[in-house]
């Protein structure tokens, strides 16, 4: 099992990738300040209890007391209209 986080994790990108890693049984950490992303995109995967959302935006620093294996950066307004 990996611990992970996701930046950008309530988008459509960012929440099926934590979908699909928890498929796996990694520990997934969400950090989303959902500017562009939707807590209804990750709503089921709060059921999870290898799951763990962070609502924050990557802009400000932030201390974590978690060890992660990996990171994957997904926060990024790439939405058109914002």
């Amino acid at each position: 099992m990996k611990t992970i986080l996701i930046t950008g994790g309530a988008g459509f990108l960012g929440s099926h990738l934590c979908a699909k890693l928890l498929r796996n049984g990694d520990q997934i950490y969400c950090l989303d300040n959902f500017f562009t992303g939707n807590k209804d995109n990750i709503e089921y995967l709060m059921l999870d209890k290898n799951f763990t959302l962070i609502e924050h935006d990557i802009v400000e620093s932030i201390k974590l007391n978690v060890n992660v294996d990996e990171i994957y950066n997904l926060a990024c307004p790439a939405s058109p209209p914002h």
